[in-house]
């Protein structure tokens, strides 16, 4: 594995205890990176946009069944496998451990998207409008993409830039919850943690290194920066 050349790692640590499956995060995620709103036809065609969706499955045996909740979003890999099948080099990996989307180079083919083994790239089939009111709540951070393109998560990387330029301004690092991303920031049970991976004693870090924790597809040996906490317990940190 490459030596990251930058004093951060970000990821995000999910507790399945603690998701209530209330789809707060979906929303925050839509109004915060400008994605698409959908038609109905579109959603029928199974062209809908979201960068962030919730899985939802069964555990245990009639009677004694619940549902459990999983939301998933771009694992932001380490060995990604959709940067290599780009033929344009519009998917590419960051200093941070981010994986990042060029969208003025991107020109469609989709090989990202039929690379990666948990489905979160999505396709721009259409020219998105946002009726009034709904285009006053376009952020003025974040670029509205054109029909022709993949999109993805970023882990809201406007806010990590902010953040970096505040932290640079006077002269130290980013401190540990400085920067949330818009789902991590909105769920109301706090099952998302967003952090530093890299430092050892931030919040992420240690649920991190939680006994409960997983990956999703961690066989393939992408090494997803998106750990899981099975249910069963809960940390204090």
């Amino acid at each position: 594995m490459e030596k990251l050349t930058s004093p951060y790692k970000w990821g995000m640590v999910i507790d399945l205890d603690r998701c209530t499956g209330c789809g707060a995060c979906v929303v925050a995620c839509q109004a915060e990176n400008n994605v698409g709103i959908c038609e109905k036809h579109e959603i029928a065609e199974g062209r809908n946009m979201h960068w962030l969706r919730i899985e939802r499955f069964w555990v245990g045996e009639y009677p004694d069944v619940r549902v459990r909740f999983l939301p998933v979003m771009c694992q932001h890999c380490h060995d990604a496998p959709c940067e290599p099948v780009c033929p344009v080099y519009a998917s590419y990996h960051n200093p941070d451990g981010l994986n990042g989307q060029v969208y003025n180079r991107c020109v469609g083919t989709r090989y990202c998207g039929n690379n990666c083994p948990y489905a979160v790239r999505v396709f721009n089939f259409y020219p998105h409008q946002w009726p009034k009111p709904l285009d006053n709540q376009l952020s003025a951070d974040i670029t509205v993409r054109s029909r022709g393109v993949m999109e993805k998560c970023s882990f809201c990387i406007q806010r990590i830039r902010r953040a970096k330029e505040d932290a640079k301004g006077e002269g130290r690092l980013i401190r540990d919850g400085e920067v949330q991303t818009a789902c991590a920031q909105t769920c109301p049970a706090e099952a998302l943690v967003f952090g530093n991976l890299a430092d050892p004693h931030s919040r992420v870090a240690r649920l991190a290194r939680s006994p409960r924790r997983f990956q999703l597809l961690e066989h393939l040996g992408s090494h997803p920066s998106v750990y899981y906490l099975k249910g069963g317990g809960r940390e204090h940190v």
